[in-house]
């Protein structure tokens, strides 16, 4: 890796430039300060041969060549590769024209599920390209890598052939050509520009790189839907009138924050959001869709990603109905689609804080109707608040949970 660099000072949401080689083409990947390697290989350049298990340079799966030397791609920062030589599992042979490794895998059926085979196969690149490889320490030379189908016999009778056939080194890898790499591209997961030609990238604008430029209406099955209502004091008129304001709107939304108005009805904002102990700000841009002043209806299509590669889209219809009180009915629903990490905290959770929002949303809407004065900035509870919240209240559930089942099986 590159050493004697002079040290730069980056905010740590920020987005970074990064140059190095893959696979023998030179790439420019924008990419979060703390995004590593194998998440900048997978998500920004769209090379998933490089597999993540265990994230904490234990089971060696996402094992690359770095400047010739295998290495941990999930303990090496995106970074920390400028100038660097990287070699995938995709650089080491091509379907037509097999690295003697891949051959020899293949042959000894040196695979199951084959998840493990890429951090085998450049592992063993790595040993072997040194010689002398002795089969009695073999097994110790390859416990880096851990295959989870226990199938190391094929393995280590392919990598003693190899050996045993290149006594003074294996070929090098035969794949490691310039070409262009598509990449996945979009935003929060980082980009990639200038693949395959030495020629600099353009100026990187953080904040426009970071916010998605387009939105398009999500399909398939929604990661969480939320249907909810309460019941407000206010009158629908004056209800309307908060809802038909995004300035006004945006400032009763816990943690939202609208930066620019950009015309057509579309805006750009961030919306800051706690999930348990964690908390994300996403940027991204709102446009509504529908204004229906007869039916106090109003519709829209969000967008926003963070800078660790997390991604949320929704679809949000909001109506006001005149209860016989005086007083409005405000509905809610909800289609929100998730992708990155965040979708790993799972719906109990996500559909909790979406319901919580939407109860600090609707008071903050009844005071700004009542009072109609417009809210300060980022008024309403903290998202974190709301999100620690959510997470004491689900801890709550499953004790409560717990202690069913030991009353009940017990007989207490």
């Amino acid at each position: 890796m590159t050493t004697g660099q002079p040290a730069v000072k980056i905010a740590a949401d920020a987005l970074v430039e990064v140059r190095f080689t893959v696979n023998g083409s030179p790439v420019t990947v924008t990419v979060p300060t703390r995004m590593h390697l194998a998440d900048a290989l997978r998500n920004s350049l769209g090379l998933t041969g490089t597999h993540l298990g265990c994230e904490h340079g234990v089971c060696g799966m996402c094992t690359v060549l770095v400047d010739g030397d295998a290495a941990r791609s999930c303990l090496i920062l995106a970074v920390q590769a400028e100038g660097t030589e990287v070699v995938t599992v995709e650089g080491l042979g091509t379907p037509d024209e097999q690295h003697p490794l891949q051959r020899a895998f293949s042959h000894h059926h040196a695979l199951q599920c084959g998840f493990c085979t890429p951090g085998f196969l450049l592992s063993s690149y790595d040993l072997l390209a040194r010689g002398g490889v002795d089969p009695d320490t073999l097994p110790a030379e390859l416990s880096g890598v851990l295959c989870r189908c226990t199938g190391y016999r094929g393995i280590l009778a392919a990598v003693a052939d190899v050996a045993r056939a290149y006594p003074d080194g294996v070929p090098a890898p035969g794949n490691c050509t310039a070409r262009t790499i598509v990449g996945r591209g979009g935003t929060g997961g980082g980009s990639v520009a200038g693949t395959g030609s030495s020629a600099p990238s353009p100026e990187i604008d953080a904040e426009a790189a970071r916010v998605p430029e387009a939105i398009q209406r999500p399909t398939g099955t929604p990661t969480v839907t939320v249907a909810v209502a309460r019941e407000l004091s206010s009158p629908v008129q004056d209800v309307w009138a908060v809802l038909n304001d995004v300035e006004r709107l945006a400032r009763c939304l816990p943690g939202a924050v609208l930066t620019a108005t950009l015309g057509a009805d579309t805006y750009r904002g961030r919306v800051a959001v706690g999930l348990g102990p964690i908390r994300l700000a996403f940027d991204g841009l709102a446009r509504v869709t529908v204004r229906d002043v007869a039916d106090h209806r109003l519709e829209l299509l969000a967008r926003g990603a963070d800078t660790g590669g997390n991604r949320t889209t929704a679809e949000i219809v909001l109506r006001a109905d005149p209860i016989a009180a005086g007083g409005t009915r405000l509905h809610a629903d909800a289609r929100v689609f998730l992708s990155g990490r965040i979708a790993q905290f799972g719906r109990a959770l996500a559909g909790d804080v979406s319901q919580r929002l939407f109860e600090q949303f609707a008071e903050a809407v009844d005071e700004t109707a009542r009072s109609g004065s417009t809210p300060p900035p980022t008024a309403g509870a903290s998202p974190l608040a709301i999100g620690a919240g959510v997470a004491r209240a689900a801890f709550r559930r499953r004790l409560a949970t717990l202690r069913h089942a030991v009353r009940t099986r017990f007989r207490l």
